[in-house]
Order: structure tokens, then sequence, then C-alpha cells
């Protein structure tokens, strides 16, 4: 099995910033794409930005210039550094990995999720 441990999550001001954390542990032989989705209250899970092994990012239009999606492959740990917070950021942050398991089945799996808060 493997787990995704994620943390950072707050309240924070509009124009603030947090950092959100996501590692991967357990039967991890390597992770293929590491990312965030967010779901506002009523509203359908939507992705904020993803990265693949070699570096490639990918970001909802939303966030672009505003946050920055990084990896540390060799701790297995994915990275949201969020500035220039907006009250419409509010929501709880789902990591997710597409990881491939040391008996080599690859498999979908997401964190817990951390609530973001941004006031006014």
């Amino acid at each position: 099995q493997v787990q995704l441990v994620e943390s950072g999550g707050g309240l924070v001001q509009a124009g603030g910033s947090l950092r959100l954390s996501c590692a991967a542990s357990g039967r991890v032989f390597s992770i293929n794409r590491m990312g965030w989705y967010r779901q506002a209250p009523g509203k359908q899970r939507d992705l904020v930005a993803v990265a693949t092994r070699d570096g490639s990012t990918n970001y909802a239009d939303s966030v672009k210039g505003r946050f920055t999606i990084s990896r540390d492959n060799a701790k297995n740990t994915v990275y949201l550094q969020m500035d220039s917070l907006k009250p419409e950021d509010t929501a709880v942050y789902y990591c997710i990995a597409v990881v491939v398991e040391d008996r080599g089945s690859v498999g979908n799996y997401w964190g817990q999720g951390t609530q973001v808060t941004v006031s006014p």
C-alpha cells in the first residue's frame, strides 16, 4: 500500500502565502505524476497543478503566475507554493500521486485533504 500525507494548510489573509507539502510512503518504486487538486464547498474537485517526474508542470489557468509546484523525487514529496492568495482559492486541497509500486503495479493515490482558507 501507499500513503500520502499532506501538511501546510491553514488560514491566511488575501495576498498572503502558504506552502503545502505531500509525502508518499509505503510500497513506492517511483512516482510518475504528482500534484494537487482542490474542492470548494458545493463544487467539483478540480486540478490545481501537476508535475511529472522529469519536471514538466501544468497549472490551472486560475493559479498561473501565483502558484508554483515542485518535487523532490528523492523524498517522494511534492510541494505547492501558493502566493498572492485570493478568497476564491479557499478549498480543501488534495494531493494525488500516480505511483509505480514495488510489485510493478500502477495506482492512483489521494491524500486526506488539507483545508486552505483565505479571508478577504
